[in-house]
């Protein structure tokens, strides 16, 4: 990272090269489902491409940086995206794929410290304090981790380091795309207060008007405050937080060997659905999508939720506690189509729907299903003979009957 493109951002101040101390390495893998397509479909680099539903229903799930160079971004209206980027390659979802390469990447952080915390499917914290004496210095062993996920799963990250979690995720960002940043200790300080005030945890919209309310538009306006003019335009609780985090004050440390709390799956469908049996179909194959994560991370649930968007853009959700742990896909869809049909009556039109299996605990510390029931047993089985299949010949090699003859993605 230049001294040139830190001072784009917040006016940065230019940063030493000393991380003596700063054992947080914050990586985030860039543009994640689109740079997994890219490594599939090389062709398509350097040109802006979307993922997400080609018929413009929906919402982008992710760009290229070609993409977002025209104002596309992540959560955006598909429509919206397509008229700022008329020219953009458009290809739908796959997440069993981009589950197997963030597995991947997770093994590949996991090889350098036992002390990583899963954020979301594309980012992590690496605690690398145990691992400095054999790998190197926490900016050498970031460098590792990124030549790693080049070289074993061709695709780039961003890596911020630094002394606390909110400054390694902050550098991490300015360090985008595919880049490394370090903050040295020393600097810490020097370097929020630099920072727009919005750039530190818990300061959203509404925090954010406060403070500009009050004249906070830097970390370093607030650092300057009395605690009394902060305390009443924020409250007691937030002030004190945002205090400590001005300060480069760790308050939240590692949630070192969490897995991940839920898994979902949703599809806004190209025209508004009113008949159950369609209905319960396209909730089959989202209850595989799930389901086919769950067993790859071997995991097992606990609960399921249902969600529905109806024609008015009117959003339900129910959900629903097994009475054991589970897997299995006809476990999870048994509940699932249960709480579908109490929310979506025959006859009213539907624009989503998505489920997402919940309370996850890991396979190995509960014992597979928990049921002696022996059909079950055997279900799971065929189901993770499915999984393999698939793996090895792809999604159009073995499907349940239910989903045969019908046009299907991939899960």
């Amino acid at each position: 990272m230049t001294a040139d493109q830190l001072r784009r951002d917040d006016g940065l101040p230019v940063l030493g090269s000393d991380d003596a101390g700063c054992n947080v390495l914050h990586v985030d893998m860039d543009a994640f489902f689109a740079e997994v397509e890219l490594r599939d479909q090389p062709e398509l680099r350097g040109r802006p491409v979307i993922i997400g539903r080609a018929n413009g229903r929906g919402v982008v799930t992710s760009a290229t940086y070609e993409a977002r160079a025209h104002g596309v971004h992540s959560a955006m209206p598909m429509g919206r995206a397509l008229r700022a980027s008329p020219n953009a390659v458009v290809i739908e979802p796959s997440m069993g794929k981009y589950s197997e390469a963030s597995a991947q990447m997770m093994q590949i952080f996991r090889s350098v410290s036992a002390r990583v915390e899963q954020v979301s499917i594309d980012e992590a914290f690496v605690d690398v304090t145990g691992a400095v004496r054999l790998l190197g210095s926490p900016a050498a062993i970031a460098g590792l981790i990124r030549q790693r996920a080049k070289s074993e799963l061709d695709l780039p990250c961003s890596v911020g380091v630094a002394a606390v979690t909110m400054v390694a995720k902050i550098a991490s960002t300015l360090a985008k795309p595919d880049g490394l940043l370090v903050v040295p200790r020393a600097q810490t300080v020097e370097f929020l207060h630099s920072l727009r005030v919005e750039r530190l945890w818990g300061v959203g919209g509404a925090t954010g008007k406060a403070l500009a309310a009050i004249g906070v538009y830097k970390v370093a306006d607030l650092a300057e405050l009395s605690s009394a003019i902060l305390t009443n335009a924020v409250g007691k609780a937030s002030a004190q937080k945002l205090r400590a985090l001005a300060a480069g004050e760790e308050i939240r440390g590692l949630a070192v060997d969490s897995v991940e709390k839920s898994i979902g799956s949703e599809r806004t469908f190209d025209s508004d659905l009113t008949d159950p049996a369609e209905l319960r179909l396209q909730l089959r194959r989202e209850v595989e999508v799930v389901s086919r994560r769950l067993r790859r991370a071997e995991l097992l649930a606990q609960g399921v939720s249902v969600k529905v968007r109806f024609a008015d853009f009117r959003t339900v959700e129910r959900s629903y506690t097994f009475g054991s742990p589970s897997d299995s896909s006809g476990v999870v869809f048994d509940a699932a189509q249960r709480l579908l049909a109490a929310m979506a009556k025959p006859g009213v039109s539907v624009r989503l729907v998505g489920v997402r299996v919940t309370k996850l605990i890991a396979t190995e510390s509960a014992g597979h299903q928990l049921t002696l029931d022996q059909p079950t047993e055997s279900l799971s089985a065929a189901e993770k003979a499915m999984d393999e299949v698939i793996d090895r010949f792809g999604s159009a090699a073995v499907a349940r009957g239910s989903l045969l003859g019908r046009k299907d993605r991939n899960v």
